[in-house]
């Protein structure tokens, strides 16, 4: 299994999605404790940890949180958890946390259905500047 160093996260993204990968780079810019990694779901670590927790992703294809203690979150809850180690006034919407999950889920399963529609999509996974690749698993 793969394993991350203490205090580090792993987001597991759609690499095709133009929505996510503005999402990526939005976490990057934010992301002053250089907490999280990224991965791209279509690559070898995205699809390791799939297989190893038998995630179906005809249900989850969009994003999820991978933990260095091996917890996984997905959807909104991944979303906010990431919110919540980004930077003030980011870090602020994990308060969301609180709105039950289905609810929170709703809308961001209205997001995801739509992404491709509203944001296009890319043939290829993208591919990391040389100063962003520690940052990246393939």
């Amino acid at each position: 299994m793969i394993e991350l160093e203490k205090n580090k996260q792993l987001i597991l993204f759609d690499g095709v999605c133009n929505l996510c990968n503005s999402s990526v780079q939005f976490v990057i810019k934010h992301d002053k404790k250089n907490v999280f990694m990224f991965a791209p779901l279509q690559g070898e670590t995205g699809k390791e940890i799939l297989r190893h927790y038998n995630i179906d992703t005809a249900k989850t294809d969009s994003i999820i949180l991978y933990t260095s203690n091996q917890k996984l979150y997905f959807k909104s809850t991944a979303a906010l958890k990431i919110a919540g180690k980004l930077g003030f006034p980011i870090n602020i919407l994990s308060i969301f946390l609180i709105v039950p999950v289905f609810i929170r889920n709703w809308v961001y399963n209205y997001i995801a259905k739509n992404r491709y529609k509203w944001y296009g999509k890319q043939n290829e996974c993208m591919i990391p500047t040389q100063k962003l690749k520690n940052k990246f698993l393939k």
